[in-house]
């Protein structure tokens, strides 16, 4: 879905639609989509800039951090957008940012594709490391095992050389102190 400055100078754009499953493109392969993505979105021009207000919810499967298995994750994001053409920036001129310039977008041509927008604020609300559970075990480090599923056999992990001396040293002091 393409939203146009020219649509948008004759009136305000309002969307309620729900995308099927492989309709956007996440441009990763870190998750998958497995639910509908439905949309709620106003979108208006002032001037040449583009506000869009809206929420989404989907839900995607993606890896849990410790362990690999897959999690379900639920994305629902609120979010308020605003996007500035590209050619309003001085090409030649050194230009420094305020904080609220720092929230703008900016778009090129006749105006931008949501499904880019949809995909950016699904990336956003996903947790960076995400896990099955907030008590999972994860894998050994040594044999691969899952430590949810299975008890490790590799017995005592062999401690690095270099550390040697560090752990002789955490030795002393738990015995002095």
């Amino acid at each position: 879905m393409f939203i146009s400055v020219k649509e948008l100078e004759r009136h305000k754009l309002t969307l309620h639609e729900e995308f099927p499953l492989g309709t956007l493109d996440f441009r990763t392969r870190e998750f998958r989509q497995v639910a509908p993505l439905e949309l709620e979105v106003s979108a208006e021009l002032d001037g040449r800039d583009i506000y869009i207000v809206g929420r989404l919810v989907t839900q995607v499967e993606l890896p849990c951090a410790r362990c690999l298995e897959r999690v379900v994750q639920e994305a629902r994001p609120s979010f308020e957008l605003h996007y500035r053409p590209i050619d309003a920036i001085g090409r030649e001129e050194e230009i420094g940012l305020t904080s609220e310039e720092v929230e703008v977008g900016f778009y090129t041509g006749d105006g931008l594709f949501l499904g880019d927008v949809l995909a950016e604020q699904v990336h956003l609300a996903l947790p960076m490391k995400p896990v099955c559970d907030p008590n999972c075990r994860g894998l050994c480090p040594q044999c691969g095992a899952n430590l949810n599923r299975e008890h490790c056999h590799c017995g005592s992990r062999a401690l690095d050389p270099r550390l040697a001396p560090l752990a002789d040293w955490a030795a002393r002091r738990k015995h002095s102190g």
